[in-house]
């Protein structure tokens, strides 16, 4: 809940300093929106609602399903401004022509890969110029943290010496760091506009955790976590980044 909120609220900033709100208007212009792995559709289903048109490219048949059936719950009006395909997001060449949509979401995918510069290239293809790339990976410069607060030394160790990692799931991953990751978003005309820093200090609560049921409390925690995601050096030591480009 606390990463998509950010996450939400992140995004939200950006889409507005990019592409503006026409003078008396109430919402954005319409997109050109393409999901990258959106599991549930948590993040492109608030865009479908709000108006935008909006493509989902899932590879893993169960999110598929999943993704499928949260949609298929919506109301007429945003079950046809989106549309979902199987495939992989290295392969945007099958689905879609260059430069088709002006906001690209990639979030909680690059960990999965083992070479991110593939997909970077794919997105980098699809994204219309001045459209908005959203990143959402693990954050390499903060592997030791995690483990470290929870008192398991030898992984803390180990993270600081490899870019992979074991997530909550028991899959092998991978983490990107910030400095190489701006510098392939650059090489692929896409420079970094701005980035956050995603749940620094929830991090360590296990999965069971319940969000407060306390609305002051939550909302105190969740602008704790939207504080530390924008300030340095909180911010670089968070599990996840959020990195924001923009086509050129």
């Amino acid at each position: 809940m606390v990463r998509q909120e950010l996450v939400t609220r992140q995004l939200n900033e950006q889409l507005n300093a990019h592409f503006g709100r026409p003078a008396g208007a109430h919402a954005l212009r319409r997109l050109r929106v393409l999901d990258i792995g959106p599991g549930q559709g948590t993040q492109a289903l608030r865009l479908a609602r709000a108006g935008h048109v909006v493509t989902g490219l899932e590879h893993d048949p169960g999110m598929l399903r999943a993704l499928r059936a949260a949609v298929a719950v919506e109301p007429p009006d945003v079950r046809q401004r989106f549309a979902i395909l199987q495939g992989d997001g290295r392969e945007t060449g099958r689905h879609f022509g260059p430069a088709c949509f002006d906001v690209v979401l990639c979030h909680g995918v690059l960990m999965y890969v083992p070479d991110p510069d593939p997909m970077l290239a794919a997105l980098a293809r699809v994204l219309a110029p001045g459209g908005l790339l959203s990143l959402l990976v693990r954050n390499g410069d903060a592997l030791a943290l995690r483990p470290g607060l929870l008192g398991d030394w030898v992984s803390a160790l180990d993270a600081f010496h490899s870019d992979g990692y074991t997530n909550r799931l028991g899959v092998a991953s991978r983490a990107d760091r910030r400095e190489p990751l701006t510098a392939t978003m650059a090489g692929m005309g896409v420079p970094l506009r701005a980035w956050y820093g995603v749940r620094v200090f929830t991090d360590t609560a296990s999965d069971a955790t319940r969000a407060p049921r306390d609305e002051r409390e939550l909302g105190l925690l969740l602008a704790a976590e939207e504080q530390a995601g924008r300030t340095d050096p909180y911010r670089a030591v968070a599990a996840l980044l959020h990195l924001c480009g923009v086509r050129g």
